[in-house]
């Protein structure tokens, strides 16, 4: 006869075994996983950057090419700078342009890691960002301009304006971003973010989402190459680079003003979440100018996307009363 004990001590082992085969095949799975989406993934990228159709043109920036959209041939030049992350500048701004080519010369710049341009591996530090959106206008043989820039190039433009004062005539803030305190030390997890862009996952979780475009007033090529775009972009490294900036970047802008004599208009959407003080900061950099002037208008962050018509409008009444 079995002792007892060694019929109990198989009775224990055998759910054991269960077990342990258990995790080895779920580990197994997760790993073929892993390596399904990591190989699906490069070639998905192949394919989807077949598909990016190239728009604008390119302009040599330290040894780089950074692209830039030019549309309307107005007197006056309008120069368009995104906010953080806008995967395609030329298309995100692409309502905004329609509605003020008719009278502007718009030129939207691209800088290095947004849309179609380079990636570059030098630091963005807001002074290196800065002098690299001057030498793409300096290339373009533009002298003089309006600048209007949207989200965090809005605190980027504080040091081009008092850099370059004599190029730019009028600032216009699309809920620019300001320089507080609340803003600064903000931690975003930039290293998962490069392992979720290597592995793949990063893909496969903006696929899971849809695309962030579908509900908006653009045409559906426009949607489908934002889309792409999306995919191309999204957590690249010298975007990942500006990140890790950002606090750094906000800090060393905190004592900036725009200059007295330059005309300031600033687009605010009125019930920002992050801020309660957004419109109130707002109208502390308007009170600053001789020619200042606040909007507020009823929509997210990105108010070119629905307010379109609006800032066009308001804008072109306001270059007519400065004169």
């Amino acid at each position: 006869m079995i002792p007892e004990e060694e019929v109990i001590k198989k009775r224990m082992n055998k759910p054991l075994k269960i077990i342990l085969i258990s995790l080895g095949a779920l580990a197994t799975a997760i790993v073929l996983f892993l390596v399904t989406v990591f190989v699906a993934n490069i070639f998905l990228n192949k394919s989807d950057q077949a598909k990016i159709k190239p728009y604008g043109q390119t302009v040599s920036v330290d040894g780089k090419n950074m692209n830039v959209l030019i549309q309307g041939k107005g007197e006056e030049t309008v120069v368009l700078l995104p906010g953080y992350g806008t995967v395609a500048p030329g298309l995100d701004f692409k309502l905004l342009i329609d509605e003020l080519s008719p009278f502007y010369k718009v030129v939207t710049i691209e800088p290095f890691g947004y849309g179609l341009s380079d990636r570059t591996d030098k630091e963005r530090t807001t002074e290196n960002i800065v002098s690299e959106i001057h030498e793409a206008v300096k290339q373009l043989n533009i002298d003089r301009y309006i600048l209007m820039a949207h989200s965090i190039s809005g605190m980027y433009s504080l040091n081009y304006v008092n850099k370059y004062p004599n190029e730019v005539s009028a600032f216009v803030g699309i809920d620019n971003s300001i320089a507080t305190e609340d803003r600064i030390g903000v931690k975003i997890p930039t290293g998962k973010l490069k392992l979720l862009r290597k592995s793949g996952l990063g893909r496969l979780l903006l696929k899971s989402s849809g695309n962030p475009y579908a509900e908006l007033p653009f045409d559906d090529e426009t949607k489908e190459q934002l889309r792409l775009l999306t995919l191309r972009n999204t957590y690249n490294y010298t975007n990942l680079n500006e990140v890790e900036h950002m606090s750094s970047n906000y800090k060393g802008a905190l004592n900036s003003t725009f200059p007295k004599d330059l005309p300031l208009l600033l687009f605010v959407q009125g019930d920002d979440t992050l801020l309660k003080d957004w419109i109130s900061l707002h109208e502390g950099q308007v009170k600053n100018s001789k020619q200042g002037k606040l909007v507020k208008l009823d929509a997210g962050h990105y108010l070119h996307h629905t307010k379109s018509k609006e800032i066009a409008e308001n804008f072109k009444t306001f270059m007519k009363e400065i004169k």
